[in-house]
């Protein structure tokens, strides 16, 4: 993986400094491209119906990004938290914040953008009737207690009491603690504005968001295509540079590799690993394999007693311990993967908290180790581990086969480890949710802002929003709490860090590796090239 060596801060918040250009490069003669044609890509069908505050996953999150745009937007290039709908963002105190909304914003429905767009949003996002996934990303919020209690109690209020509209433009937000870095994760798709549309027909509006970004939905038939089309009316500096994309639905992306070849899309964004051999031979400089803010781990069950109890911990780093990151990564990923030695990701650079070789021992190859940790520890679960995946998309067959076979041969017994394939994405997100893991799972993890908090706080906090097997640690909690609301960059760093090592001391999950973000295009493309969340930049795209 070619990694970024440093990380600057903006507004004392991390942004990566990452380099975009691709292997081979990408961009390619754009003289000759038709601004009104429409290419196709490859994707797979969102979890839930595409709701702001209720969509997790990266699916779903590649048409958020399409069709808003929200009061911070991350740079393409580099993942800094630019200003985007935010005129100014004001504090004086990291807690009391006034935001200042840019005129001349509108929705694709004519409706206009105001504060009040953004308010009524968070409030629905965090309500707890509403039942959106995302409604942690409001809990910094005062008032968020009140309307989304997590203790049991029933909600008391059904908005805010830390938003105030105070004027067309002009809203106020007061936080529960200070979080210095609180402004930076606006361009989460959570945070974007809602037309008053969404909520006077909701169903109208869930089966044809619409929304304020470059494209805006055409029709969506779920199994097949979503079809979105450039909103010519845009505002915004970022306008689409193609007529539209058809977003195709592939359940194989061999398959969609192997319409990319056969001129039947324009678009891949996930090269199976199966092709990684070939693809340089098959593309060329139409191949992309650039660093991106992700990691792939395997997640436990902590609300099952058998992975919870005392001991447990040492069965989790003996499993850490019996995984070969060096050979699979090579051998499987053909080096597009890079073994991972902490939880976070190198894109983040040293001083936005990657702390390269952080996990120590627990993550380097040993087999005796990781048979004498277990045994430590009371055995395998049943004596056996299934790791659970969802068969679909991202060669995940490939490499969870490789790992239990790494498992197997170092603990010497060939069923110690087997694959449990989920037929879809979208079933596998559902079981996970409905808490029906009995053992270790697939928990890829793509930034959602390039912050060492963002790798960190949604995934083990207690009950935070993408903690999907409920790993609760006061410890870690408490120091995150601190690190939020730390004004010098270094100390907070330095507490998340801290924190991260309550994670490896306890095994929380395990780390596999980092991953490169890769596509591949059609010779119809021109401009194409991914963001440090590995997406694709759809609106640069050029079409001839």
């Amino acid at each position: 993986m070619r990694r970024a060596t440093h990380a600057k801060w903006a507004a004392g918040a991390a942004a990566v400094a990452l380099a975009a250009s691709a292997c081979g490069g990408g961009d390619g003669d754009s003289g000759g491209s038709d601004g009104g044609a429409v290419l196709s890509s490859s994707w797979g069908d969102p979890q839930n119906p595409l709701e702001p505050a209720n969509t997790n996953e990266v699916q779903g999150g590649k048409v958020l990004d399409m069709i808003f745009r929200g009061l911070k937007r991350y740079d393409p290039k580099t993942g800094e938290a630019n200003d985007m709908l935010a005129e100014k963002i004001e504090t004086t105190d990291s807690q009391n914040f006034t935001i200042t909304v840019k005129d001349g914003w509108t929705f694709s429905n004519g409706e206009k953008v105001t504060a009040k767009s953004f308010v009524d949003a968070w409030n629905y996002g965090a309500s707890l009737k509403n039942n959106q996934r995302n409604a942690y990303f409001f809990g910094y919020i005062e008032g968020y207690d009140k309307t989304h209690p997590e203790d049991g109690s029933k909600q008391s209020a059904d908005t805010l009491s830390g938003l105030k509209v105070t004027g067309d433009r002009t809203f106020t937000v007061k936080l529960s603690q200070k979080f210095s870095t609180f402004p930076d994760t606006l361009g989460y798709p959570a945070y974007a504005p809602l037309p008053q549309a969404f909520f006077d027909d909701h169903d109208a509006w869930l089966s044809k968001p619409v929304g304020n970004g470059p494209y805006s939905i055409d029709s969506y038939t779920k199994g097949s295509q979503m079809s979105l089309r450039a909103w010519d009316a845009y505002p915004g500096a970022d306008k689409a540079q193609n007529g539209g994309v058809d977003l195709k639905v592939y359940t194989d992306n061999n398959t969609a590799y192997t319409d990319l070849m056969a001129g039947n899309l324009d678009l891949v964004d996930d090269v199976p690993a199966s092709q990684l051999k070939n693809v340089k031979t098959d593309l060329g400089d139409r191949y992309l394999n650039t660093p991106a803010g992700i990691i792939q781990t395997l997640a436990f069950p902590f609300y099952d007693k058998n992975w919870n109890k005392a001991g447990s911990e040492k069965v989790r780093t003996g499993l850490s311990r019996a995984i070969d990151r060096d050979q699979i990564t090579d051998t499987i990923f053909q080096k597009t993967r890079t073994p991972a030695t902490d939880w976070t990701s190198p894109v983040l650079g040293e001083d936005g908290g990657f702390k390269e070789g952080l996990c120590g021992d627990a993550c380097e190859y040993d087999a005796a180790e990781a048979k004498k940790l277990i045994e430590e520890g009371g055995g395998l679960p049943g004596g056996q581990v299934k790791i659970t995946y969802n068969a679909d998309t991202g060669s995940h067959k490939q490499w969870v086969d490789a790992v239990c076979n790494s498992i197997n041969n170092a603990l010497d017994n060939d069923r110690a480890c087997v694959g449990n394939p989920v037929g879809t994405f979208a079933d596998f997100r559902s079981q996970i949710t409905d808490q029906k893991m009995s053992g270790p799972f697939r928990a890829g993890w793509q930034m959602d802002y390039p912050l060492i908090q963002n790798f960190l706080q949604p995934l083990y906090y207690t009950n935070a929003s993408s903690n999907d097997g409920k790993w609760s640690d006061k410890d870690f909690d408490k120091l995150v709490d601190q690190a939020n609301a730390e004004t010098d960059t270094a100390k907070a760093v330095g507490l998340f860090q801290d924190a991260e090592e309550v994670v490896r001391d306890n095994m929380a999950a395990i780390p596999l590796w980092y991953q490169n973000g890769s596509a591949g295009y059609s010779e119809r493309l021109s401009d194409v090239k991914l963001n440090p969340f590995s997406v694709p930049v759809y609106n640069e795209i050029k079409v001839s």
